[in-house]
């Protein structure tokens, strides 16, 4: 039996389960959210096992509280087979004593009542917490060594001391690997074909499951070539829709794009990136629009038919790619402080690709870049530029400034103050 591979998600799950009295899982197919819960419950009832699920189903509308009852925390996998249950489990919660009564997970986003879904009545609210999980950071899957901290950087450390045996061969690999648990231990042939059988999953099922609405397969696999050809920009849906026409020859409308972009968030395939909107010295135009990104950098490698050695012949691509890379691992890691992750961008086009900001008011900016002093200087003078435009008197200071590189064999503190952090070396 493989072992298990603790996840940064596992030490938030039992804080949520020790204030609420159901705990809600969420996140793409694939990414550990039934075997994390596992590791915790005390009984399960996988509602998508072939072999129980039609009698689940039917239980679930007729008699729920059957399903509910059990040794706790009872874990309900993929919960939204019949969807139900959310009201029934909000119900045995109301009358249960305690915390911590069940776990649901599922993989797709199932709305409310006043969303359109006549089976769920309540949103939960004061009853279930919600987890979002991501696929592993490359501190979980064990190829960052972690000797720097996140959070230690937001208590402004004086120096920082890491070193990194990752090469850009090895980053590049990993880009393409992505963090999809079951890969880690493969072979790397075989870890790098699972990316691109998760796409055609996503192009020929998931993607028309999330709304029960059939989808052409072939337009979706162009739409994810589109979004990965836009990683990391505040792309319209005209400029999707635009670069789709530019590539393929079949037309695609814009109401189009937007449908199915609905459905990839709803299957957490895509994640965007909000705004992030600063109290500055002087008024400037803050561009609000989010930026675009999927929720692990495999799944634009795979769209665009690339692997890592086509990464290292196009470093542009890779730099854009990398940096879906990093805003997953710091969305795992700001998740468990209590944080969110923005990004900047104003009208005189001085940007910040992230910004950890969490809910104490303390943020950290960072730059993203593949490496090399070249690149890590123009990293470091554009965290200068924003820094010095934020209004002090109004909010915090940056705890940090931090330039986050694939390749670098050490991470330190410039006198600038500046982080310099390989990904191969970060934590939460």
């Amino acid at each position: 039996m493989d072992t298990y591979k603790p996840r940064v998600v596992d030490e938030l799950l039992k804080r949520k389960l020790a204030g609420k009295g159901a705990v809600l899982i969420k996140g793409p197919k694939w990414c550990g959210k039934t075997t994390s819960a596992e590791q915790i419950a005390k009984s399960v009832l996988y509602m998508g096992d072939t072999k129980t699920r039609e009698h689940n189903i039917k239980l679930a509308n007729v008699d729920p509280h059957l399903i509910l009852d059990g040794p706790t925390p009872r874990l309900i996998d993929e919960w939204q087979e019949a969807p139900v249950l959310w009201d029934a489990v909000r119900f045995e919660v109301d009358h249960r004593k305690g915390h911590g009564h069940f776990i649901l997970t599922g993989s797709v986003v199932v709305k409310d009542g006043e969303d359109g879904n006549p089976q769920i009545q309540h949103s939960g609210t004061g009853r279930i917490g919600r987890i979002v999980m991501r696929p592993m950071s490359l501190w979980e899957s064990g190829d960052s060594n972690g000797m720097v901290s996140l959070a230690e950087l937001f208590g402004t450390p004086e120096r920082i001391a890491g070193k990194c045996e990752l090469n850009l061969q090895d980053i590049a690999f990993l880009t393409c690997r992505g963090g999809w648990p079951d890969t880690i231990d493969m072979e790397k042939e075989v870890a790098l074909d699972q990316a691109f059988d998760y796409v055609d999953a996503v192009a020929e099922t998931d993607i028309s499951a999330a709304d029960n609405i059939r989808k052409n397969p072939e337009q979706v696999r162009r739409l994810l070539r589109s979004y990965a050809r836009h990683q990391g920009a505040q792309a319209a849906l005209t400029t999707l829709r635009d670069d789709m026409k530019a590539n393929e020859s079949t037309s695609f409308s814009e109401d189009t794009v937007a449908t199915y972009l609905k459905a990839l968030n709803k299957i957490y395939v895509v994640e965007d990136m909000p705004a992030w909107n600063p109290n500055l010295r002087s008024k400037t135009a803050i561009r609000t629009s989010d930026n675009r990104y999927f929720v692990d950098p495999s799944i634009a490698t795979a769209a665009l038919g690339l692997g890592p050695n086509d990464l290292i012949n196009d470093l542009n691509t890779f730099g854009l790619i990398f940096e879906t890379l990093c805003v997953r691992d710091l969305r795992v890691f700001a998740d468990a402080l209590d944080g969110r992750v923005y990004h900047y961008r104003d009208k005189d086009k001085l940007e910040c690709d992230a910004v950890v900001h969490l809910r104490n008011g303390s943020y950290g900016l960072v730059e993203i870049k593949l490496g090399g002093d070249q690149l890590i200087n123009e990293g470091a003078e554009s965290l200068l530029k924003l820094n010095k435009k934020i209004d002090t008197t109004k909010m915090k200071s940056p705890a940090f400034m931090m330039v986050l590189t694939a390749v670098g064999s050490y991470a330190f503190r410039r006198e600038d103050g500046i982080y310099v952090v390989p990904i191969g070396c970060l934590k939460g």
